[in-house]
């Protein structure tokens, strides 16, 4: 059997970490956790922490570091991921948060921090091309070559542009990312706890490289 793992998917908005976590979680059976299900889920429960997040959400607010870290803490603690482990997608974004989750993880740290690399003019070209239905939300990348580039395959519904999917609201995002995420890469560098994998390709071929840097890693620490 394969053994679980414990992860952190770092990467750029469109470098596909999402699609990636998903497929890592069903390879290593373990969960995969995003700060927006971490969220969701705490508000679902009714736990204290869930209730702070939704009334802060619901004015419009960020959620400040204190009740995110709550949060993941709460859902760590967890049975599902203290037999086998997870992957952490979104979590952490800033120093402040790694340095919380290293206390969280005291028990059973952390394996590996994986940054999913993909240049960030590919990622904006990704981006820039994204379209999405807005009554079943399937996602499209535009081509230039669709017969009905505005109308939905699945659902007839209308394929829109989101309005955060504008060259300069995604720039402006991918700035966002490298303030906050440059520091935490060197982070885990300095705790000798990243790899950086390259993102770029067929989906199959990337995640054969993140399993091949997951193994090499486990490996080398073993």
């Amino acid at each position: 059997m394969i053994p679980g793992v414990r992860l952190i998917m770092l990467g750029r908005q469109g470098a596909g970490k999402g699609t990636q976590c998903v497929r890592l979680s069903r390879h290593y059976v373990v969960p995969h956790i995003s700060t927006g299900d971490m969220l969701r889920a705490a508000v679902r429960e009714g736990t204290p922490l869930g209730r702070r997040a939704k009334a802060i959400m619901d004015t419009g607010g960020l959620v400040p570091d204190e009740v995110i870290i709550g949060v993941v803490a709460d859902r760590l603690g967890k049975d599902d991921t203290r037999t086998r482990g997870y992957i952490l997608d979104g979590f952490p974004r800033t120093v402040p948060q790694a340095a919380a989750l290293v206390d969280i993880t005291a028990a059973r740290p952390i394996d590996l921090c994986v940054d999913l690399h993909v240049p960030r003019d590919l990622v904006l070209q990704r981006l820039a091309a994204r379209r999405v239905c807005n009554v079943c939300g399937h996602i499209y990348a535009a081509t230039g070559h669709e017969a009905n580039p505005w109308i939905c395959d699945f659902c007839g519904g209308d394929v829109v542009q989101r309005a955060d999917d504008t060259e300069d609201a995604i720039n402006q995002r991918l700035d966002l990312y490298e303030s906050q995420t440059t520091p935490l890469i060197a982070f885990y560098r300095d705790r000798d706890e990243l790899v950086v994998v390259d993102g770029v390709g067929n989906p199959n071929d990337v995640l054969r490289r993140l399993i091949t840097a997951i193994e090499t890693s486990r490996s080398a620490r073993s």
